[in-house]
């Protein structure tokens, strides 16, 4: 049995699609955690701690359309468990 999303957006399911945004800005915020530590510029930590902000808040913004698709899933079931 296919699970179909619960929320899209031009066809594509929203929670995949937004999901990366989050995933790359607190993975990139940790390139410049690093920069900052080799080379002591603040501006480098300014940078991380933007991306982190915004990774928060595309996180919040993913989990919103996931929880929809979460709440679809039959309950019992292992895709509920895995979910």
């Amino acid at each position: 049995m296919a699970m179909d999303s619960r929320s899209k957006v031009l066809g594509h399911a929203l929670h995949q699609v937004l999901v990366v945004f989050p995933l790359g800005l607190l993975s990139t915020s940790v390139v410049f955690d690093g920069l900052h530590l080799a080379t002591g510029k603040r501006a480098y930590a300014g940078t991380a701690r933007a991306m982190i902000g915004a990774g928060l808040l595309g996180g919040a913004a993913a989990a919103v359309p996931g929880v929809i698709d979460w709440l679809a899933i039959p309950g019992g079931t292992r895709a509920r468990g895995v979910g």
